[in-house]
């Protein structure tokens, strides 16, 4: 980080003031938002430091998300110290060790079903100290639809729909809209995989929750399971897809009647909803902001839609379309 950067600069002094001597501060990773994150050493102690422009991530809903989800009996850092207008904050320090780093074909059933366990919790998070939580509602979900269609079609592709392709896209993207919200509804995470989840003294901590909002129950599921940056054999996730449904009914955040079949035919749609919005903010990411880092995980999120796609027949020519025609365009301009 250039230490003539000027948000750099006024955290240095504000670290410095906080802790009455300077300290030592070493940039871990920008995330993919506008967020950007520190170690910050003091004496014997590391702490986290966040910058996160006020104009542009706000604080305040992580913050009141701290103490809801501290409430529901749920790992998540410590906020020390915080200013709202500078956009500042300094976190207890979770340590370096994702859960992705810890997950091999031996580790990933245990792990994936002590994280899959913390999910009734996040359920009960319906609000915080201050406001109640969004809805992910139809224009919530139709606008990350159509991430997909202006960044990575239009963009980073320069592909033009033609009418007949862009009424199936319209059919196909009201379906996966109809689909989420005859769910059950309760507090999803929204970006739960295996990166948001630190393994800190060998227990789970959730991080990125800040976006966290009222929606469908098989969401935070669909994201850890059939994750972007780590691919599992079907016959593994199916296992995990079990548990997360016994859990339901355990929990009784489904109903009764709802047999397996059910339950898996709403994480499999819901799964297509959130990779074809994650297609279209990869592209965002590199087009917008400047982070070519997220490229490579495009195809991925694609076979995942054309794999599942593919065994539901009203979303056959959804996965033909992407399998023949875009896909193609994404690996040939990586």
């Amino acid at each position: 980080m250039p230490l003539s950067d000027p948000r750099f600069i006024f955290l240095t002094q504000w670290l410095n003031s906080y802790f009455g001597e300077p300290v030592s501060i070493t940039l871990i990773s920008g995330d993919a938002s506008f967020r950007r994150y520190y170690r910050v050493i003091q004496r014997d102690c590391s702490f986290i430091a966040v910058d996160s422009p006020p104009d542009l991530v706000p604080i305040e809903p992580f913050i009141e998300l701290v103490a809801a989800y501290t409430e529901a009996n749920l790992s998540v850092p410590n906020v020390i110290a915080n200013d709202k207008n500078l956009g500042f904050m300094l976190l207890s320090d979770l340590g370096d060790v994702q859960l992705l780093n810890r997950l091999t074909e031996d580790t990933v059933q245990r792990y994936y079903c002590e994280a899959l366990n913390l999910l009734p919790k996040v359920t009960t998070v319906n609000s915080t100290e201050q406001h109640s939580l969004p809805q992910f509602d139809k224009p919530f979900i139709l606008k990350e639809l159509n991430i997909f269609n202006e960044w990575l079609l239009d963009v980073h592709l320069d592909f033009r729909i033609n009418p007949e392709t862009q009424a199936m896209l319209d059919y196909c993207f009201d379906a996966l809209s109809l689909s989420a919200l005859q769910q059950p509804q309760y507090a999803m995470h929204r970006d739960y995989h295996s990166r948001n989840i630190m393994l800190h003294n060998e227990q789970l901590h959730l991080i990125d929750f800040q976006d966290t909002v009222i929606g469908p129950v098989t969401y935070d599921a669909v994201s850890l399971l059939r994750d972007c940056y780590v691919v599992w054999p079907e016959e593994c996730v199916k296992k995990l897809m079990m548990h997360h449904y016994q859990l339901c009914k355990q929990h009784n955040l489904i109903d009764d009647g709802t047999d397996f079949l059910q339950y898996q035919r709403c994480f499999d749609l819901m799964g297509m909803q959130r990779h074809i919005k994650i297609a279209g903010i990869f592209a965002r990411l590199y087009h917008r902001d400047n982070k070519n880092g997220y490229l490579k995980d495009i195809p991925q999120a694609l076979n995942y839609v054309i794999d599942v796609a593919a065994k539901y027949p009203e979303f056959i020519s959804l996965s033909s379309w992407i399998e023949c025609e875009i896909l193609p365009r994404v690996e040939d301009k990586l």
